[in-house]
């Protein structure tokens, strides 16, 4: 029998390096961990987890995934933020928290991996929701950001709210439809935000049932056709859940596209120190 893939959502990872706070609320927080080995300071590779938002899906899920890519040598901080279902979850925090935390992580990583996070702005690896979250911060704050790595990414959040998925995911969220809250959806849907001057990948499977493909595709042809640097690379055989598995078969394709967005990276600012 085909192994279940929402198998990742729970399976177990090593233990965090270290965890820190990037705010003073609870949620606040990401975990840490150190590249292996001893090799030279890299980008730090921030992981933005998805779950619709909400509150029963924490960062835990990306744990093996984040375990994986510090094994590879990069420096990776899970980031935390408030979900639906919680005090002060959705519009606007879910938002501005993740943003906050882009823009004081790498700091935050650097003092606590000396010698380990390079002084460039940190990639930003987002699934699902976090997908959709990596591409809002990458529109509101690209001075913040080095690199957007999106997988399978809620891109066009007036269409997830007809297509109502996760059973009305994104009006919790924002608080409504378009029609409700025209403006909040101008401001946080990445289908209004392009084009986005963040170089961009979005990876996206052909049977993917939770975030429909064409959503990714519409995105990223109305990006490329604003000038946006995006590409776009579909698996056809591969679902929602394989794009943060380790070990599934379209993981090397993940590990792929992070490398050609570190390669981009190096020789920015590569002499300066580490922030």
């Amino acid at each position: 029998m085909p192994a279940d893939p929402r198998a990742v959502l729970t399976r177990p990872a090593p233990a965090p390096d270290a965890t820190v706070a990037y705010g003073e609320h609870p949620e606040q927080v990401a975990d840490l961990r150190r590249p292996a080995g001893d090799g030279p300071a890299r980008p730090l590779v921030v992981v933005v987890h998805g779950g619709f938002w909400r509150a029963e899906y924490d960062r835990s899920h990306t744990g093996p995934m984040a375990a994986a890519l510090a094994a590879l040598g990069h420096p990776v901080a899970q980031v935390e933020y408030r979900r639906t279902g919680q005090p002060d979850g959705g519009w606007p925090h879910t938002l501005t928290d993740v943003l906050a935390g882009v823009a004081a992580l790498p700091g935050l990583a650097a003092a606590a991996m000396p010698g380990r996070v390079a002084g460039v702005p940190p990639i930003l690896v987002g699934h699902s929701a976090g997908g959709h979250l990596a591409l809002y911060v990458a529109a509101h704050a690209p001075g913040t950001v080095g690199g957007v790595l999106a997988l399978a990414p809620v891109a066009d959040l007036a269409e997830a709210y007809r297509l109502d998925l996760d059973a009305g995911a994104v009006a919790a969220l924002l608080g409504g439809g378009p029609a409700d809250v025209p403006d909040r959806y101008a401001a946080a849907d990445p289908s209004a935000l392009v084009p986005i001057r963040v170089r961009t990948v979005v990876i996206h499977g052909g049977q993917d049932r939770q975030v429909p493909v064409r959503m990714s595709r519409s995105w990223a042809a109305a990006a490329r056709a604003a000038g946006s640097p995006t590409t776009l690379v579909e698996l056809p055989e591969c679902e929602h859940f394989g794009l943060i598995a380790p070990g599934s078969a379209a993981w090397p394709r993940v590990v792929d596209a992070l490398r050609s967005l570190h390669d981009d990276l190096q020789g920015i600012d590569a002499e300066s120190p580490t922030r």
